[in-house]
């Protein structure tokens, strides 16, 4: 029969430790005392290669050479901790994504003197890519909003001025329009003065024509001029007639036209409001895309 001890230990704490923690140890001059296994191969290092290595060889340039990084040690050395998301470079100079936490370590019975600092990481580099890019489609995204929303805002504006344009365009011919009733209601008077005129003369023919006949010998040669005045003040109305009907065809045909013109002018007067509801979309959408991009800049910042 087997026994099994069922007991944690301090030791099975620490092996679990080590086996699911990256592990590093620095000294009080920043070089490497101690390393695991699972460190070095987040590193793609060997342990021996990592050995009396100095912190700033795993760091990128921009950060080693930095008052910040003087600064981080400085803090770490005089006792604080620090836990973050932190950059480091591997053996082949790639971006490794640490999720870190440096500790201080205190001599015996003190916690005054620092002889070293420890650290222990999680490797986040996959995550991190994947936020990464997530940020940057983001921005590519908000990127694309933007510009297609200023070219259909200038589309839009330039649709509403030929817009505009067209509606300047009908209500001069309107305008005209309206004139031109205006003549042909004065040419129906001035019609109706000659239909008169006619009229009366057609009378005034008559009755020479019944004083020609009283005259007898003596008023042929009237009677004949009356005859003529006659018909052709006949012929006048005939004409004028048919006149008044080509200019009651005009008429109608004016009327039409305006009813047509004004039409479209409410549809241009329409499209022309919903133009401008479109460009205030597109102002919106436009908002919208550097909102996003703001956001993407600072969801990329806390990453």
């Amino acid at each position: 029969m087997i026994t099994v001890n069922n007991n944690v230990t301090d030791e099975l704490v620490m092996n679990a430790i080590k086996n699911n923690l990256a592990i590093i140890r620095f000294d009080m001059n920043r070089k490497v005392a101690y390393v695991n296994d699972l460190f070095a191969q987040t590193l793609d290092y060997t342990i021996e290669e990592l050995y009396e290595k100095s912190h700033e060889e795993f760091c990128f340039p921009a950060f080693a050479k930095s008052t910040d990084y003087e600064k981080f040690w400085r803090n770490l050395l005089s006792g604080k901790s620090f836990q973050d998301k932190v950059e480091r470079m591997d053996a082949s100079g790639n971006r490794v994504w640490l999720e870190a936490t440096y500790m201080p370590v205190f001599a015996e019975g003190t916690r005054r003197k620092v002889i070293g600092v420890l650290k222990i990481a999680t490797d986040i580099t996959n995550r991190q890519n994947s936020i990464v890019q997530v940020a940057d489609d983001l921005k590519q995204m908000s990127a694309e909003l933007f510009n297609r929303s200023e070219v259909g805002i200038t589309r839009s504006e330039e649709l509403g001025d030929t817009i505009k344009r067209i509606a300047a365009d009908s209500q001069g011919n309107l305008d005209n329009l309206v004139g031109l009733h205006n003549q042909t209601d004065s040419i129906k008077g001035i019609v109706k003065t000659i239909r008169q005129i006619a009229s009366q003369t057609n009378l005034l023919a008559l009755n020479a024509a019944i004083e020609a006949a009283r005259a007898g010998e003596f008023g042929r040669g009237f009677e004949v001029v009356a005859k003529e005045v006659r018909k052709l003040s006949v012929q006048v109305e005939q004409s004028i007639s048919e006149v008044k009907e080509n200019i009651e065809g005009i008429v109608r045909e004016i009327e039409q036209v305006t009813e047509n013109i004004t039409r479209v002018s409410d549809n241009v007067e329409k499209t022309h409001q919903q133009i401008h509801l479109a460009i205030q979309d597109f102002a919106e959408i436009s908002s919208s895309a550097e909102a996003l991009d703001d956001r993407a800049h600072k969801f990329q910042e806390l990453i």
